[in-house]
């Protein structure tokens, strides 16, 4: 299944607060029923990897660590 085909008016897509404004070199992220999806801001067409949010929550503990 993907992102785009989940709502009948797509993914709501957020930028991390610690992006700079104007600043093309980040990731979106979206979350959907059970699943987290992110892509490329400059790319938005480019594709998604999506996880589920299990598996992204265990990704950002790690990352905190």
């Amino acid at each position: 299944m993907s992102i785009a085909d989940t709502t009948s008016n797509g993914p709501r897509w957020r930028k991390s607060s610690y992006t700079s404004a104007g600043d093309p070199q980040c990731v979106e992220l979206a979350c959907v029923k059970d699943l987290r999806a992110v892509r490329d801001s400059k790319w938005p067409g480019g594709g998604t990897l999506s996880f589920s949010a299990d598996a992204f929550r265990a990704f950002l503990a790690d990352l905190r660590r």
